[in-house]
């Protein structure tokens, strides 16, 4: 059976999400609230579409398994934006809608209509501009190197891959990483809230009702298929709600304790785990059912299915060894919940892989080949991009191989970088690495076809000397020659002391001018609409930093202006 035609009743479900409610006259049921507009899942996309909603005039009710936030809180806090922007001319960057659309379709390919790309390009510096209205915060301190995320003090970067030449050759380089503006001491998790955050109060003070620790079970639907509302458990409100708030506040605090890739992060996490299960038996002991009507339509942006390992396995087989990037609470709920009313997914197997090897940029300048000894790709790339090509084409494998003068660069780049970064560089380098006088001996740590690695190296340093041109465009500048002794790290998806942070892409198909979820037949389902990771959107062929934000922020306006 297709994952598209999958039923409550599949065994392949895997999810608690029931089938649909169906009534032939919504009066028989015992409405607890109702709103023009409910929202499932309060993350980056449901207060975009909340806001933007509240702005036109509608009511609206949002409900969250937790009080908000998802995985945009918890993210790095980076929103994709270009065309110009304020905090882009501020900083003296120019910046056309054309060239950001030249920039991004090389990314996007045909994932959504060309007409949608040019919508969201054309909308970035007013999505920007709305965001700011909204309360949050930017920064035009530029950082002009190319790096995965920027050092302390900079908030505007190029968190993509336009800094590499084969991207130039269509686009010129701007900055559109916009870094949420925070003061105080960097934290490398949770600068999403500088985005997330003010949104809510935003949403709060025009008038947003929130139900917390409310879960989405069902949707109600009529006779007709018209989307009428949800069914949902609620704690309600005292001493019950406010103890399992604490335990999941004590468990995220764990959970986030330490980036989840660095040695010893199991400790923290099961901890966290620990917290979670008690506050699971609180769900189960005194959650109650409620039931709220939507008048005009219910929004799905419950996020992905990364933390559903069977969806995964599933879906995107590939993946199935990385590690879940986002909140426990990403479980592909709000894909079901759409699925259970006959809705369409698509690009289920789009999963976004992070593979960052800069910083320190001695990595990038090192030579990363595959199981057969083979190069693959220019190591300059962003993170995601070199991620992808390891997992879709060459089977999760990838290793990095530097000498004893990159390694020696390495570490003291590593020294100088953000916490995060230097601690992953440092985990690589002091429990990954392994050193030998000669590439014949280093073949043999990973059973790589010595003659195959020899010719990988031979063809590099030709590169690096300029003696031939690079066959993957990487500038000379940005290549070092390789000579004895070499170190060689495991980066595969697998590998122990690299985890590999992954992310769902894909979800319901929608009508892409208005946000309304589309059934097998491509007709647009009354009532029922999907933003962020629940739905097919911007990122979903591959991720480059803060265009999944961006996108949410721009599928879940698109909600509020075409509420029906």
């Amino acid at each position: 059976m297709l994952e598209t035609e999958i039923t409550p009743n599949d065994l392949k479900w895997h999810s608690e999400i029931e089938a649909a409610q169906i009534v032939s006259n919504p009066d028989v049921i015992n409405w607890n609230d109702e709103a023009d507009l409910v929202i499932v899942g309060l993350g980056g996309a449901g207060i975009a579409a909340a806001n933007e909603a509240l702005d036109q005039g509608h009511s609206v009710i949002g409900i969250d398994k937790t009080s908000g936030g998802g995985a945009t809180a918890r993210s790095g806090g980076i929103f994709y934006a270009g065309g110009g922007t304020p905090i882009q001319k501020e900083a003296g960057v120019d910046d056309t809608v054309e060239n950001m659309f030249n920039y991004l379709i090389q990314e996007t390919g045909d994932i959504v209509k060309e007409s949608t790309l040019k919508k969201f390009c054309e909308t970035s510096a007013e999505n920007t501009q709305w965001l700011m209205d909204n309360g949050v915060q930017f920064n035009s301190q530029y950082y002009q190197t190319k790096t995965s995320y920027p050092g302390a003090g900079y908030f505007l970067y190029h968190s993509d891959n336009s800094l590499v030449p084969s991207y130039m050759e269509k686009a010129t380089p701007a900055p559109r990483g916009h870094r949420g503006y925070e003061e105080g001491p960097f934290k490398p998790i949770g600068v999403g809230g500088t985005i997330f955050y003010p949104l809510k109060k935003s949403a709060i003070s025009k008038g947003l009702k929130i139900f917390p620790q409310t879960e989405a079970r069902s949707l109600v639907i009529s006779t007709e298929g018209r989307v009428l509302g949800i069914k949902a458990l609620m704690l309600p409100s005292g001493k019950i709600a406010e103890k399992h708030k604490k335990l999941m506040s004590k468990a995220e605090t764990f959970q986030m304790l330490i980036p989840q890739n660095m040695p010893g992060a199991f400790i923290p996490q099961f901890i966290g785990k620990i917290y979670v299960n008690r506050a699971q038996k609180i769900e189960r002991n005194y959650r109650e059912v409620v039931h709220i009507k939507a008048n005009k339509g219910v929004c799905l942006s419950a996020g992905g299915f990364i933390f559903n390992r069977e969806m995964v396995e599933d879906n995107a087989p590939k993946y199935k060894d990385g590690m879940p990037l986002g909140t426990s609470h990403d479980t592909g709920s709000g894909i079901r919940l759409g699925q259970s009313v006959g809705g369409k997914t698509d690009h289920m197997n789009r999963v976004t892989a992070w593979r960052m090897i800069n910083p320190p940029m001695a990595f990038a300048q090192g030579l990363v080949v595959n199981k057969q000894g083979e190069r693959f790709g220019n190591e300059m790339v962003y993170g995601a991009t070199l991620g992808d090509a390891m997992c879709e084409d060459h089977d999760g494998k990838a290793y990095l191989i530097l000498d004893q003068e990159l390694f020696a660069q390495a570490k003291e780049e590593a020294a100088a970088a953000l916490p995060f970064q230097r601690d992953s560089a440092r985990v690589l380098m002091y429990f990954n690495a392994k050193k030998r006088k000669t590439l014949q001996e280093l073949s043999k740590i990973y059973n790589i076809p010595e003659e195959s690695l020899a010719d990988a190296v031979k063809k590099y340093n030709a590169a690096a000397r300029n003696e031939t041109s690079c066959e993957f465009q990487k500038n000379s500048k940005d290549m070092k020659e390789l000579k004895a002794p070499f170190y060689i790290m495991d980066i595969s998806i697998d590998s122990a002391m690299a985890p590999l942070p992954c992310l769902t892409l894909g979800g319901l198909r929608v009508n892409e001018e208005t946000g309304e979820v589309l059934n097998q037949s491509n007709v647009e389902i009354p009532g029922l609409y999907a933003a962020g990771r629940t739905a097919v959107g911007i990122c979903s062929n591959i991720y480059v930093s803060g265009l999944s934000v961006a996108d949410c922020i721009f599928s879940g306006r698109r909600i509020g202006q075409n509420l029906n």
